[in-house]
């Protein structure tokens, strides 16, 4: 009793009369890091800060809008990207958020002035870009999908980082890869994508990455969001036009009066500002196919998107509807209306089963089902631990959650009424994840097993040396990747 009893009278104590609860973590907060338009709170500045938003409304709010992606035509009309204008996160927050996502993390690394840097996103001296999330516990995936905007090498090593961070600094956070070049068909030579790949991503840690191929064509950017200066030489999208003009002109399809009113139209493309960008536009698409055929082009390549942000979403929607332990497959792409490459069950034998254990998770197409994300596996595909995602990410919730209480515990005594008390903590918890189906068992004894205590999981010079061991055993519910059903034919029998 804490005080002294000197005086007569009645004194009351309270005692604690149930053990302390685990906390469950989050399982599905992802921490994107990419380009942003600006990245500022009011007066604060945020580059390289990482900040926490609940909307895209939020992220809008902070780190601005999209970029303008700028183009070269070509004299044949063939549209190039001007590389030092290609930004994807702006996109890929739009992408995440179709798909279910929720609370994420951004780390803004720079503007939309100077292009892509690989430095910007790694950079352990200045702790910029992914050292920066070290001090931040919370994120539980990691994400980057302007890594496939870097050179191949470059995007390999970052690629590399990323599951150095997730599998070794951090070890409560999975990464989500593209493949580089994903939106490419399979040669199945030395320079096939998969391939290069597999041998670029290294052989480190792999039960904290999966990876998804291909790249998926999206409905983020509409046909308002795009226009003719998108176009960075536009004398050359006005020879492009003339040149249709002539073409109509020389077949009678138009007057001369027509084509001189169509091209003095044209002419005014390279000077067109404010309003009349709008006005032009709506007039020239009424009569030039080829103006209407690139619009289109622009906005079919600012929607070809890698499948990271998508899948986060998908990861966030599955795990908050359901829970971790249901695989993030079998699940529908939102404002996905195809996958870049077509992939049927014979191409997924090699990227789902590959000798290497290097499994690449499919995104397939299925008649009157949508596009669907076909494959479960991590980057480990060998091992019978760390197969699946969702065994990695719900051991990872059950360890994560155990910590953070058990912290409580931290300088209590070592003793057996701190054993008791540790242990019916820990099994209370894992009774709940039980009867919400993480585990597996007919019942929670089949399901886990919690020991601890002195000639069970410490000795002697164990609790002299102030260390306190508890051991965990859990079955964790898997995935049925593999349904098969056995039909026989049976004798008559009435």
């Amino acid at each position: 009793m804490a005080t002294v009893l000197a005086s007569p009278g009645v004194y009351i104590e309270e005692k604690s009369a149930f053990a302390s609860s685990v906390v469950p973590v989050a399982t599905a907060i992802p921490a994107f890091i990419g380009y942003t338009q600006k990245a500022q709170r009011g007066s604060k500045f945020l580059r390289n800060v990482p900040t926490r938003i609940t909307s895209f409304a939020e992220f809008e709010e902070m780190f601005g809008g999209a970029p303008k992606t700028l183009f070269k035509i070509g004299a044949d009309g063939q549209l190039e990207a001007v590389p030092e204008t290609c930004f994807l996160l702006h996109s890929s927050m739009k992408l995440y958020y179709a798909n279910g996502g929720g609370d994420a993390w951004i780390v803004s690394i720079g503007d939309y002035s100077s292009g892509v840097n690989a430095k910007d996103f790694n950079d352990l001296a200045t702790e910029a870009g992914l050292p920066s999330l070290l001090k931040y516990p919370e994120p539980t995936l990691l994400v980057i999908p302007e890594a496939i905007l870097l050179p191949e090498a470059e995007c390999f090593s970052l690629q590399q980082a990323m599951i150095m961070h997730c599998g070794y600094a951090m070890r409560n956070r999975f990464a989500i890869l593209d493949v580089y070049n994903g939106d490419k068909k399979r040669t199945y030579d030395d320079e096939d994508v998969i391939t290069r790949f597999r041998n670029g991503v290294g052989a480190n840690h792999l039960q904290w990455a999966a990876a998804y191929y291909p790249f998926v064509k999206t409905t983020i950017t509409g046909s308002s969001d795009v226009d003719f200066t998108n176009i960075q030489n536009l004398d050359g999208l006005v020879t492009f036009l003339n040149e249709e003009v002539d073409e109509d002109l020389a077949a009678d399809r138009i007057n001369q009066a027509r084509a001189d009113a169509i091209k003095d139209e044209i002419a005014k493309l390279p000077s067109a500002a404010g309003g009349e960008i709008s006005t032009l536009q709506t007039t020239l698409k009424a009569v030039s196919g080829r103006i209407n055929g690139l619009l289109g082009d622009l906005a079919e390549y600012l929607n070809l998107l890698p499948p990271s942000a998508g899948m986060a979403g998908i990861y966030a929607m599955v795990d908050n509807s359901i829970n971790v332990a249901k695989a993030p497959a079998n699940v529908s792409l939102g404002s996905v209306v195809a996958p870049a490459v077509q992939i049927t069950s014979d191409d997924q034998e090699e990227l789902n089963l590959p000798l290497n254990g290097k499994a690449v998770n499919a995104i397939r197409s299925f008649t009157g089902k949508g596009v669907l994300v076909w494959g479960a596996r991590t980057l480990d595909g060998n091992s019978q631990d760390w197969r699946y995602v969702s065994v990695r990410r719900t051991m990872t919730f059950l360890e994560q959650s155990i910590k953070f209480a058990a912290e409580a515990y931290v300088f209590e005594p070592n003793n057996s009424v701190t054993w008791s008390s540790m242990k019916a903590t820990v099994s209370n918890f894992l009774v709940s994840q039980w009867q919400a189906g993480l585990l597996a068992g007919q019942s929670p004894e089949d399901a886990f097993s919690v020991s601890v205590g002195l000639g069970s999981t410490m000795t002697a010079n164990d609790i002299l040396d102030g260390i306190l061991k508890m051991t965990v055993m859990v079955a964790i519910t898997r995935p049925a990747e593999f349904i098969v059903i056995t039909f026989q034919q049976q004798q008559q029998k009435s």
